[in-house]
């Protein structure tokens, strides 16, 4: 039995082949639905019988900042530009233009992010990494020393000379203040850190004024800087969050304080108050008390969750932190802290 034969589709159209050696010069004729192209030949070959040439490669540019022109607008006109306001058309630090009251921009003194870099007589200093990883670093002349929180030194010069000071007393046992003192004597490099994560700031002292110090927060202070212990109230010990006794620093040079956190100075005028919460004082030098801030009654204190806190009134200063000791080591054990 013959195999069937089928026509061919009807969308194809069929050549008969071409005759043996002359396939390179038949022309087919185009598709139907195409028009005649005309006849393509292909380049010749390279020199080196390479088809296509070899990739070449270029040195990269030298390292160097180009100044790059503004991008041209596609727009064939473009519309005009309203000039800028002058940088003087709003003062944020005048309280006058602030909305509703609201306080300036230079109410607050952060110098978070800056370095403060100073001198004092017998040597410099800078203080670098703000807000939480600061360094102290120290440059002492020949026989100046700098008497410093024992633990706190980083790494010193080999020239600079360490002696440690034994000062017994009760208030310091009972306290669990610091009985010994480092003397650093140089000449050298001395860097000193804190222990928490937090910021160091310095006080310049002129002899005129009284700081006191949390126990916590004194780091050094220079030669002629005279720290003591002394005791607050019963009801500041047990409500302020600086415990019994805090430190009364007096003299003349350069005091440096550490905190937790961040440091923020407000400067009080005359019988301006403010309000602080416990546990946020690193140093003041104005007078202050403890009361409730909430209003209403014993519900409504606890509700709010500030509790008791501290009052100042000017003049004066004061140096706060931005976190808390106490509330981080609740935080930290799973303690609910309202």
């Amino acid at each position: 039995m013959s195999a069937p034969n089928y026509p061919p589709p009807p969308s194809q159209n069929f050549y008969p082949p071409p005759p043996d050696g002359q396939a390179a010069q038949a022309h087919y004729p185009p598709p139907p639905s195409q028009a005649p192209a005309t006849q393509y030949s292909p380049p010749p070959p390279a020199k080196d019988n390479q088809y296509p040439p070899p990739q070449q490669h270029f040195a990269p540019p030298p390292q160097q900042t180009i100044a790059q022109p503004p991008p041209q607008s596609t727009t064939p006109n473009p519309a005009p530009v309203a000039a800028a306001a002058p940088p003087d058309s709003f003062n944020a630090n005048v309280a006058s233009n602030m909305p509703g009251g609201a306080p300036s921009a230079a109410h607050f003194t952060s110098q978070a992010h800056v370095d403060d870099v100073g001198s004092f007589n017998g040597g410099a200093y800078r203080i670098s990494h703000r807000d939480t990883n600061s360094v102290l670093t120290v440059q002492l002349a020949i026989g100046c020393p700098l008497h410093a929180k024992p633990g706190s030194m980083v790494a010193m010069s080999p020239t600079i000379t360490l002696k440690g000071e034994i000062k017994f007393s009760m208030k310091k046992f009972i306290t669990g203040s610091h009985m010994s003192m480092s003397t650093f004597t140089g000449p050298g490099e001395l860097l000193l850190a804190p222990a928490m994560l937090g910021d160091v700031s310095s006080i310049r002292l002129s002899g005129s004024e009284v700081w006191n110090v949390g126990k916590d927060s004194f780091l050094a202070a220079t030669d002629r800087v005279q720290k003591d212990l002394k005791a607050q109230s019963i009801s500041k010990a047990m409500f302020s969050g600086e415990g019994l006794f805090n430190y009364r620093v007096s003299g003349t040079g350069i005091l440096f304080i550490s905190s937790f956190g961040a440091i923020i100075r407000k400067d009080l005028g005359e019988k301006e108050q403010y309000i602080i919460d416990n546990g946020h004082l690193v140093a003041w030098n104005c007078q202050y008390v403890i009361e409730r801030v909430a209003s209403g009654g014993i519900l409504s204190n606890v509700a709010a969750g500030e509790g008791l806190v501290c009052k100042f009134t000017g003049p004066g200063s004061v140096f706060l932190q931005t976190r808390n000791q106490l509330a981080m080591a609740a935080t930290l054990q799973g303690v609910k802290v309202n």
